[in-house]
């Protein structure tokens, strides 16, 4: 509260209070029990003279009296005339608390020295208990029966019966309370309980009929001095019922180079130590933690600390009680709220010898910890015990501990519904620690037999069960496994058992051979499964184990399995044998289990027509291979496309030739142009695209001759442009690279040919295409003319004819090297040179070429056979052509 200065030219009168409930030099008014507190400032800016405590209290009770509309029993004492130098002075407002307490504290100079030791920041415990701020005791509901009646209480008497008042009394100065049937009654120092009962019986002698009720209607206020190490030292109005708390929290709160342990009260009933801690921090014993008027607080000096840091409740910097060097550590960590674990804790403790230099030793709870000493709590041995896991292609990962009895693998396979859908049933493991080696080893068991309460096993401590998948055995057979097999590093490091296992595999070669024995194909890259990434040398250790299934299964693929597993399980796993497998030839091969110098391959046909696969047992290292029985039918099927009277696509037998295709086919329809049948085959196309190609690859090799000047053939010398014969020779690569291959042969399809000379019915094989087109009314010329382009069909007319028809050649044509591609792909000279006489009659649906004339490079040796590479290009692109038109 403040005072607020008189307005101009008026005497100034008592001051007004402010009633502000945030004010940091004095309670709101109309908190009777707040305790008041003296302004800094007299009206004028004056400062406050200093007075004793007992002046002070009775200033403070007029004030207050005043501002309840009361009669103050004397005037206000004036105050001092002001004078230019006052030899008082000015005091200065208290700060905040809420500054006391910012967030970002500092540290003090003992928790810096204990940072520096442990390289933990630690804090004093208990100085944070003052930090909500200054404020008295307020009354809550009733007083208790054994508060202390003091002067300046009021009290309020409630007569009801053959009287009926209510009598609001004070206690007067003289410890005595007057009322007016009554002579004064000793009040001061008594109980609350005293008093009451020494009023009803009063009453009931001198006033019979009259019951009385007697309550606490204000609590006096008294003025406590608090000194030491507190943030404001000095006096302190409290109320009667305030505690040694509550004046260290009117005071600011305790600093923390002051003790909590041993904090002094002295007055009148004589001197006492108060333990703070036991207070808030639940130490054993009592604290007498009342005030009565004229007593004194004393903070002393920080006493001696000790540190406690680690796996403790509540870490921090702990005082030692009053006077004492050290306690027993058990008690300090009973003031860190113990250690976390109940037993096998290691407490290393930090000291300093007598040459001032560090020291460490290990403590047990019944030694002393002295002032100083810093100890931090560790476990003893920070390992895990009694647990066991269950991890792989389970819905969870499961941790279990051992009991008691023990632990068995049914046990922790009870449930099954722990394993996710679509095990691999043949084999899991038990990922084991050696106690003699500690080497990890892997210990295979049948899955399917556990998930059944059968093949019983115990489990040890630090045990993990791997439970595999079928998708994770599927990728034993995939590409990436089948590279690092044969030695190759993996692309990457996301999966570390690959490169485990190809550093396996190129150390000892024959050690996978009968993995690598099957000739997966190298489809996809699949990646990783997470338990191989978990695990990387369980892929090895699978592989060591497994069976290589081969031939006529559902699935074929690597299956770890256990010795003398039988036959069917395995089929079982693989989905069984397909409907065309031959069980009379089945080829089982075994290496020999003894371990000599030479290892044997042996293999053995076994005939299990009778599907009794259960007798054949199998060992790891085993492959099994079940053949196709014999069948002519082909593996594919070939298509037949335009002028059929049904076409479509037709599966074939072995030997299967056109001429049968064409019957089952209800032969040609009337359009058909058999001449003109386009026929191509997979493994044709192919060859023909290796010599595009392997054609490019000669042409540039000739442009590299030409460019260093070895390739002129009699030409050297002559007037040549070698750079436009480079450029031209790179785009003719360039084309040929580009270039699409049909793979067309020539074949004869038409049926009545066939059938009189079989000979050249050709055998179909599984992807041929057959495309008969309609019979075509035009003859298309290209090349170095005038007019490219086609025209109708004449009869009779020969190349000749068609390239005047076409506006003839043009300048740099080179008609000798004219050709035709006739209609079933074959290609022939156009015979237009004079000797030639035109060539023959074309056919309609040909082709006529005229090529550009290569002079003046013909004496280069890479333009020489250039013709018949163009014929090549020329066809495939013809028959492209035709299949595209009837394919629609």
């Amino acid at each position: 509260m403040a005072f607020l200065p008189p307005a101009q030219g008026q005497p100034a009168g008592p001051p007004a209070i402010s009633a502000s409930p945030g004010s940091a030099t004095g309670p709101a008014v109309g908190s009777a029990l707040s305790p008041p507190a003296l302004p800094s400032l007299l009206p004028g800016g004056l400062p406050l003279p200093s007075l004793p405590p007992g002046a002070q209290q009775e200033i403070m009770q007029r004030i207050l009296d005043a501002a309840g509309g009361r009669t103050p029993p004397g005037p206000l004492p004036a105050p001092a005339a002001p004078t230019p130098a006052s030899p008082f002075p000015a005091m200065q407002a208290a700060p905040p608390v809420a500054a006391l307490a910012s967030p970002e504290e500092p540290f003090s100079h003992t928790e810096i020295f204990f940072a520096e030791r442990l390289g933990l920041a630690l804090r004093q415990f208990g100085y944070d208990s003052f930090r909500s701020g200054p404020g008295g005791a307020g009354v809550l509901g009733a007083l208790p029966d054994d508060y202390i009646i003091g002067r300046d209480d009021e009290l309020v008497l409630a007569l009801r019966g053959r009287t009926r008042s209510t009598l609001n009394l004070r206690v007067l100065r003289d410890g005595t309370l007057v009322t007016p049937d009554l002579p004064p009654i000793p009040a001061a120092g008594r109980t609350l309980r005293d008093l009451r009962a020494d009023l009803e019986a009063r009453i009931a002698r001198d006033m019979p009929g009259t019951d009385a009720y007697l309550a606490i209607g204000q609590v006096r206020q008294i003025a406590i001095f608090v000194g030491g190490e507190v943030q404001r030292p000095g006096m302190q109005a409290l109320t009667a019922l305030s505690s040694v708390l509550d004046a260290l929290q009117q005071a600011g709160g305790v600093r923390k180079t002051g003790s909590l342990r041993g904090i002094r009260v002295e007055g009148p009933r004589g001197s006492r130590v108060v333990d703070l801690y036991a207070v808030i921090a639940g130490e054993r014993g009592s604290v007498d933690l009342s005030l009565r008027e004229g007593e004194r607080i004393v903070v002393p000096p920080l006493g001696g600390v000790v540190a406690l840091a680690g796996e403790v409740t509540r870490p921090g910097i702990y005082e030692l009680p009053a006077g004492s060097t050290g306690v027993p550590l058990a008690t300090a960590l009973r003031l860190a709220g113990d250690p976390l674990r109940p037993a096998g804790n290691r407490f290393l403790a930090q000291g300093t010898d007598g040459g001032g230099r560090r020291s460490f030793t290990e403590l047990r709870p019944q030694d002393l910890v002295r002032r100083g000493d810093s100890v931090l709590v560790q476990p003893g041995a920070d390992v895990i015990a009694n647990q066991l896991r269950l991890a792989g292609h389970v819905t969870a990962p499961v941790t279990r501990a051992i009991g008691r009895g023990g632990a068995s693998l049914t046990g922790l396979l009870s449930d099954s519904r722990l394993v996710r859908p679509d095990p691999y049933p043949r084999l899991a493991v038990i990922l084991r620690l050696d106690a003699q080696t500690r080497v990890r080893q892997f210990v295979p068991f049948d899955l399917s037999r556990a998930l059944q309460g059968q093949g019983n096993l115990p489990l040890a401590e630090g045990d993990e069960v791997i439970v595999l998948g079928n998708s994770d055995i599927a990728w034993m057979a995939s590409p990436p496994v089948q590279r690092a097999l044969r030695g190759e590093a993996p692309a990457d490091d996301s999966c570390p058992a690959l490169t485990q296992l190809a550093i396996a595999a190129r150390s000892a070669p024959a050690r996978f051979a009968h993995a690598r024995g099957a000739g997966f194909p190298d489809i996809g890259a699949p990646g990783c499964p997470p338990v191989f990434r978990d695990y990387p040398p369980l892929l090895s250790f699978l592989l060591d184990t497994a069976v290589l299934l081969a031939g006529e299964v559902r699935q074929p693929g690597l299956f770890p399995i256990q010795d003398n597993t039988g036959l069917d399980a395995l089929l079982a796993a693989a989905g069984g044998v397909t409907d065309g497998a031959d069980l009379s030839a089945i080829e089982l091969a075994r290496e020999p289990t003894e371990q000599s110098g030479t290892i044997p391959l042996s293999r053995t046909l076994l005939d299990l027509r009778s599907r009794n696969f259960r007798a054949v047992r199998l060992s790891p290292r085993d492959v099994i291979r079940v053949p196709r029985g014999f069948t002519d039918r082909e593996t594919g099927p070939v298509t037949l496309a335009g002028e059929a009277v049904r076409p479509g696509v037709y599966d074939i037998r072995r030997g299967e030739r056109l001429s049968e295709l064409l019957a089952r086919a209800g032969g040609l329809t009337g359009q058909a142009y058999a001449y003109g049948t386009v026929f191509t085959r997979d493994s044709v196309r192919l060859r023909q695209q290796e010599g595009f190609a392997r054609t490019a690859r000669d042409l540039e090799t000739s442009l590299i001759q030409v460019a260093a000047g070895q390739a002129v053939a009699g030409g050297r010398g002559q007037n040549v442009d070698v750079g436009n014969a480079i450029s031209a020779g790179r785009e003719l690569a360039n084309a040929l690279r580009q270039a699409q291959a049909a793979g067309r042969m020539v074949v004869e399809a038409n049926p009545v040919l066939l059938a009189a000379r079989p000979e050249l019915d050709v055998l179909l094989e599984p992807g041929d295409l057959i495309v008969i087109p309609k019979r075509p009314n035009e003859v298309t010329v290209v090349g170095a003319v005038l007019n490219p382009g086609s025209l109708q069909f004449q009869s009779g007319w020969r190349a000749g004819d068609y390239l005047r028809a076409a506006g003839g050649p043009q300048r740099f044509a080179d008609t000798s090297r004219a050709f035709v591609v006739l209609p079933n792909g074959q290609s022939a000279p156009a015979g237009l040179s004079g000797w030639q006489a035109g060539g023959p009659p074309v056919p309609p649906g040909s082709l006529v070429v005229v090529p550009q004339d290569p002079s003046p490079f013909e004496t280069w040796g890479f333009i020489r056979d250039l013709t018949q590479v163009l014929s090549q290009v020329t066809i495939s692109s013809a028959a492209l052509a035709v299949i595209a038109r009837e394919m629609r």
